[in-house]
């Protein structure tokens, strides 16, 4: 389905007619009437470059291209992912047992939850037993990124003794140096693969299995390896028996899957208990996006404010910098979770998109990134806006250090905005004009943590039914997956041809040089 433009186009959109500074000095009421809340967020707007008129005109432009009623097909459970003929329901994988969510006319809420109940009793079973001390999640992409991000956003509420460990690339070095760290007796591997037949996920995983067997034998893979997946065949034939295999349904997609069995190193590590408070925390974003209107819809608001910056200012990057050393790979989860979404150029129909469509994403926590890449945002030739996270209350003691961090968050995002256009040394001005969203929130909990994602998701999704594209497929992956089964039989084989000849040239070479 292509979704019909409004009355208003983007380009009739009203911006500004003055710089974000003078903007800021003309309103100074915009500091509390573009504030949101969502949940437990506070969801600043104030320092981007929009008046009233201007959000005004965007909520038109989102209501004329069917974004509402995209939303509402998703949420009942119609096939929106039309690339591939799926429903797209993980919004039900956290919602309260009771609540209906229809998928192909059946509420799959139940499924979830009994699924929920074998993650809890088996990870209680582990936690109690003692004897594991090292858990290994292995898989890639979503498979990997959101429970790495969750897990290592979370170490402080994570069971003492119990060491999280993720391996993803298929460059045996990852794999090497984690073993390295582990005991065979001690360490629980978590194969992380739908189909059970991921490549860089299945070699890690016969690499781990081979070091078990080394060490324990055969009948040790039971009991110490556990599959994420709906091969219970597969799972089988690797040695995993049955009742140790969570499953998970094609309506979950890898980005948007933290939230099922996916995430089961997450529940390992904080327990059911705050696994149960991180689910709620997604749903409290999914219900203010059911029931806010469209002007106090916060992701709906990002997500116009980010086609604002992409489509009428012409600015291709985004960078989400967290004040919080716990979320530093929550830029590189945002990253696949945009970037594969909604880096499309076809539109759902088939056609050409109308103009550019998502950002590159990419980011750092501060301070670190202040000392890296900030004076390019500050005084560089591009203006990348920037998303910049806080939160009030460390999970830690030195709260003189948490002050001194929480003093450049605010001293950052007021620089960005206003600048110093009035040095006297060129080379010392700073131009200002560069715009911020700011998310703060009071402590970094397992609740505002899926508040955190489910939002991000939403302004997502919200910003491919404005481009018209599926965010729920990833064909361009593809490509380069088909090319490299067929070159690796190449480099074994120097008679299978290869129709580039950059390609016959460089694999020419690695055979000489590999051994």
């Amino acid at each position: 389905m292509v979704l019909a433009m409004g009355h208003r186009s983007l380009e009739q959109v009203r911006l500004p007619d003055v710089g974000l500074a003078e903007l800021m000095r003309r309103d100074p009421d915009r500091a509390e009437r573009l504030v949101l809340g969502v949940g437990d967020l506070r969801v600043d707007l104030s320092r981007q470059p929009v008046t009233d008129e201007t959000l005004d005109d965007l909520v038109e432009v989102a209501e004329g291209r069917g974004v509402t009623a995209f939303r509402d097909e998703l949420l009942a459970g119609e096939r929106v992912n039309r690339t591939e003929d799926r429903a797209v329901a993980h919004p039900a994988l956290r919602a309260p047992y009771g609540t209906a969510m229809p998928v192909d006319g059946r509420d799959v809420v139940p499924e979830v939850h009994r699924v929920l109940e074998q993650m809890s009793s088996l990870a209680d079973r582990v936690r109690a037993d003692g004897r594991i001390t090292d858990v290994v999640n292995i898989g890639i992409g979503g498979s990997d990124l959101g429970p790495a991000m969750a897990t290592r956003a979370l170490a402080p509420f994570a069971r003492p003794g119990l060491r999280s460990h993720f391996v993803s690339n298929v460059d045996g070095a990852e794999i090497s140096a984690v073993l390295d760290r582990c005991r065979p007796e001690s360490t629980l591997f978590v194969v992380v693969s739908k189909t059970f037949t991921t490549v860089e996920t299945l070699a890690n995983a016969r690499t781990a299995r081979a070091w078990l067997v080394d060490a324990l034998g055969e009948g040790a893979v039971a009991e110490h390896f556990v599959a994420v997946s709906t091969a219970l065949d597969r799972a089988a034939d690797f040695g995993i028996p049955a009742d140790r295999v969570l499953g998970f349904w094609d309506w979950v997609g890898g980005r948007y899957s933290v939230w099922s069995a996916v995430g089961f190193a997450v529940m390992l590590a904080i327990g059911p208990e705050l696994f149960t408070e991180f689910l709620a925390g997604g749903r409290a974003v999914d219900e203010h996006v059911m029931s806010a209107p469209a002007r106090a819809n916060a992701p709906l608001l990002m997500a116009l404010v980010g086609v604002m910056h992409r489509n009428l200012l012409g600015r291709p990057s985004k960078a989400v910098l967290p004040y919080s050393a716990l979320l530093d790979r929550f830029p590189a989860y945002l990253q696949q979770l945009d970037m594969e979404s909604n880096g499309k150029s076809v539109r759902i129909d088939g056609s050409p998109v109308d103009g550019p469509t998502g950002p590159v994403v990419w980011g750092e926590p501060g301070t670190n990134g202040q000392h890296a890449f900030f004076q390019l945002l500050h005084q560089g030739t591009d203006v990348i806006p920037v998303d910049v996270i806080g939160f009030a209350r460390p999970e830690h003691d030195l709260l003189d250090q948490h002050d001194l961090l929480m003093a450049n968050l605010f001293a950052q995002v007021e620089a960005l905005a206003l600048g110093r256009p009035d040095a006297a040394e060129p080379h010392r001005r700073f131009p200002g004009g560069r715009p911020s969203t700011l998310v703060l929130a009071e402590r970094l909990t397992p609740s505002v943590l899926g508040q955190l994602i489910a939002l991000y998701e939403w302004v997502v999704i919200f910003q491919g039914a404005l481009w018209g594209v599926s965010s729920f497929d990833q064909w361009g992956v593809e490509l380069g997956k088909e090319l490299a089964g067929s070159l690796g039989d190449a480099i074994g084989d120097p008679s299978i041809a290869v129709a580039d000849p950059s390609t016959a040239a460089g694999l020419a070479w690695y055979r000489a040089h590999r051994r």
